[in-house]
C-alpha cells in the first residue's frame, strides 16, 4: 500500500469518526429537548389537574416553541382558545393536531365539532366521513352525518346515509318515517308514497301509519291527485270507523274536506277536534291559530272564535292555557280591557303559578294606579313564582308610589337574591337604582353608592341613577369629578332636562367653577316646567357667588313663593348674603 493510499484510509476513517460524532451529538440534542418538552408538558398537565390555567395555557406554549410538532400541545391549547371564545385560533389549532395525527380519533372528533360549531359544516362532513371510514362499528357517526347533511339541505345524501343505516340494521319505523319526510321535502311523491306504504302494510294495526299514509297521498298534485284522494279519505273513514275519536284521523279528515271546500264538515270536524280529550294542546293551539287566521282574512268576525273558546273551556283539559289564549285573542281584538281582565283572572284561578297571566294582571293594576292590587298580585306571585324577578319590582315600586319605603326597600332586597345572569339588565339596573334613592333618604349614604355602583354596572347608560348619584355626591362634596362625569352623560343624554342642568350647575358651584355654573343653572331654569325652589335657590346661590347680589334675591325670593318654610333659604333673604 503506497503512502497516498493509506493516508487516504486514514482520513475516510477519521470522516467517518466524524460523523457518528456529529450523529451522537443530534441524538443528544434531541434527546435534550424531548426531555425538556416531556418536563414542560407534564407540568403543564399538573397545572391543569390543580385548575391553574393560566399557567397551563402560558407552559403550553412554551412546549410548541420547544416542539413546534407537538400534536398535543396544541390540542390542549384549542380548548383554551375556545374558552377563551377565540374561535378561529381554537379551530386553527385543532386542524395543527389533527394533521399531525390524523388517526387520533379524539383530535378528529373535536375538529368536527370545532367545525360545526362554525357552521362550516362541509368540513365537517369530511372529518367525519374519514373518522367512519377508520371504524364502520360507530353507528353515532352515521347518525350525525345525517344531520349535517340536514343542515346542508342535501336531502339526497341524507337518504343515502339512511339507507347505510339501513343496510346495517334493517328497516325501522324511525328510519322509513324520516325517508318518507325528506322525499317529501324533494317533491319525491312516489317514493315518499312507497315509504310509507311499507310502513301501514308492516304494521296494519297502527292506526298513526294509516293516517299517515291517507296524508301522504292527499300531497300528491300529479296525474293521480283526484285517485290518490279519494283512496285518502277511504282509509279515513276506515280508521274513524274503528276509532271515532282518533284526533289525527280527524284532523286529516279535516284537510280533506277543506281541500273539497266542504266548509260545513270541514267546521264540525274543527269544533269536533277542539273538544276531543285527546287532541294535545299544542294542536289545539295550532287549530285555533289557523281559524283565527281564517277569519280575520274574511273581516274578523270574533263571534265564530269566542264560540269556540266558549266550548273549550266547558271542558276538563287546558283550561287555563285556553283562558290565557282567549284572552290574548280578546285583547288582540281590542274588546274591553275588563272582559280580558276577566278571563286572565279565570286563567290564573285555574293555575296560580300562571306567571305571565298574572304579571298582565299587574301591568293593569299598574296603570290604573291601584297599588293595593299590584302589591296583593306580586306577594301571591312570591309564593307561586319565588324566582320571577318582575313581581318584585312591581312591588317595590306600588310601595314607593304609596311612600311606603320600608315594604319598599324591603321587596327590592328580597329581589335581588333572585337576580342571575340571565336577567333582564335594565330591570336589574332599576331594581338597584330605587334601591338606591331609598337607601339615600334614610341616610345610609355608603349603602346607597353601592346599590348604585350596582345599577351602572348592569346599564351604564341609567339616565337617572347616574343625575341622582352625581347630585348627592355634590351634595356631600364627594368625588366630585366623578360626579361631574356622571352629570354630563345625563345632561347629553337629555339636555332640556331641567333637573339633570340643575345638578350639573351645581357640581360646577361645588367645584367653585361659580362662571360656568351660572350658564347652566340659566338654562336649568329656563327648562324647568315645574317652578322647582330646589332650582330657583341654587340659582340665587350660584348668583350670588357670582356677586350679583340683585339677582340672587330675585331667585331666592321665586324660591321662597315655593317654600316658604325653608329656613335657611329665609336666612339667605334676610341676610342677603349665601349661606351654605
Amino acid at each position: 500500500m503506497t503512502v497516498i493510499e493509506l493516508t487516504v484510509k486514514k482520513m475516510r476513517y477519521l470522516f467517518f469518526l466524524l460523523f457518528v460524532l456529529i450523529g451522537l451529538q443530534m441524538q443528544a440534542a434531541e434527546d435534550d429537548q424531548q426531555r425538556k418538552y416531556d418536563s414542560c408538558f407534564l407540568e403543564a398537565m399538573m397545572e391543569r389537574q390543580k385548575g391553574n390555567h393560566d399557567a397551563a395555557f402560558t407552559l403550553l406554549r412554551r412546549c410548541l416553541e420547544i416542539n413546534p410538532n407537538a400534536s398535543e400541545a396544541y390540542f390542549f391549547l384549542a380548548q383554551y382558545y375556545t374558552e377563551m371564545k377565540q374561535a378561529d385560533q381554537a379551530l386553527d389549532y385543532f386542524q395543527r393536531a389533527s394533521a399531525l395525527e390524523p388517526d387520533n380519533a379524539t383530535y378528529m372528533e373535536t375538529l368536527a365539532q370545532a367545525y360545526i360549531a362554525k357552521e362550516q359544516y362541509a368540513d365537517a362532513i369530511t372529518v367525519v366521513e374519514h373518522l367512519y371510514d377508520k371504524d364502520k362499528s360507530r353507528q353515532d357517526l352515521l347518525d350525525m352525518l345525517y344531520k349535517l347533511h340536514l343542515q346542508q339541505r342535501d336531502y339526497e345524501k341524507a337518504i343515502g346515509v339512511l339507507n347505510q343505516m339501513e343496510t346495517i340494521d334493517g328497516k325501522s319505523e324511525r328510519l322509513s318515517l324520516a325517508k318518507s319526510s325528506l322525499y317529501v321535502q324533494m317533491g319525491n311523491h312516489v317514493d315518499a308514497l312507497r315509504e310509507v306504504k311499507t310502513l301501514s302494510e308492516q304494521y296494519p294495526n297502527d292506526l298513526n301509519y294509516r293516517t299517515l299514509l291517507a296524508n301522504t297521498l292527499m300531497m300528491d298534485s300529479g296525474d293521480e291527485m283526484a285517485e290518490h284522494r279519494q283512496q285518502a279519505r277511504k282509509v279515513l273513514e276506515q280508521v274513524l270507523a274503528e276509532e271515532p275519536n282518533n284526533h289525527r284521523a280527524q284532523m286529516a279528515m279535516r284537510t280533506y274536506y277543506i281541500g273539497e271546500r266542504d266548509t260545513v264538515r270541514a267546521d264540525s270536524l274543527t269544533r269536533s277536534i277542539l273538544l276531543n280529550p285527546a287532541t294535545a294542546l299544542d294542536d289545539k293551539i295550532a287549530l285555533l291559530r289557523q281559524e283565527i287566521g281564517y277569519s280575520e282574512s274574511y273581516g274578523g268576525d270574533s263571534t265564530y272564535i269566542l264560540s269556540l273558546f266558549k266550548d273549550i273551556l266547558a271542558q276538563p283539559e287546558h283550561k287555563a292555557e285556553m283562558a290565557e289564549f282567549c284572552a290574548a285573542y280578546m285583547s288582540m281584538k281590542q274588546m274591553p280591557r275588563d272582559t280580558v281582565a276577566s278571563m286572565l283572572e279565570t286563567a290564573l284561578q285555574l293555575a296560580p303559578d300562571n306567571a305571565s297571566a298574572r304579571l298582565q294582571l299587574v301591568q293593569y293594576a299598574w296603570e290604573d294606579d291601584d297599588n293595593d292590587r299590584v302589591i296583593s298580585l306580586c306577594k301571591d306571585a312570591r309564593q307561586y313564582n319565588p324566582d320571577e324577578m318582575a313581581f318584585y319590582y312591581y312591588q317595590g315600586m306600588a310601595y314607593y308610589r304609596k311612600e311606603d319605603h320600608d315594604h319598599a326597600l324591603e321587596a327590592f332586597q328580597n329581589g335581588i337574591s333572585v337576580i342571575t345572569d340571565e336577567s333582564n339588565p335594565a330591570i336589574v339596573s332599576d331594581f338597584y337604582a330605587v334601591m338606591g334613592d331609598l337607601l339615600h333618604q334614610k341616610n345610609r349614604e355608603r349603602e346607597a353608592f353601592a346599590a348604585y355602583d350596582s345599577c351602572l354596572q348592569w346599564k351604564p347608560d341609567n339616565i337617572g341613577c347616574l343625575n341622582n348619584y352625581a347630585y348627592y355626591l355634590s351634595e356631600l362634596g364627594q368625588e366630585l369629578d366623578k360626579a361631574e362625569n356622571m352629570s354630563q352623560k345625563a345632561i347629553k343624554a337629555e339636555p332640556k332636562n331641567g333637573t339633570y342642568l340643575d345638578t350639573y350647575a351645581w357640581i360646577l358651584f361645588m367645584q367653585k367653577r361659580y362662571s360656568e355654573a351660572r350658564i347652566y343653572i340659566d338654562q336649568a331654569v329656563q327648562n324647568d316646567t315645574t317652578k322647582s325652589s330646589v332650582i330657583l335657590e341654587h340659582a340665587g346661590d350660584i348668583y350670588a357667588l357670582n356677586n350679583d347680589m340683585e339677582k340672587a334675591m330675585e331667585f331666592w325670593l321665586k324660591a321662597q313663593q315655593e317654600d316658604p318654610d325653608n329656613k335657611l333659604l329665609n336666612r339667605k333673604i334676610k341676610r342677603k348674603k349665601y349661606i351654605r
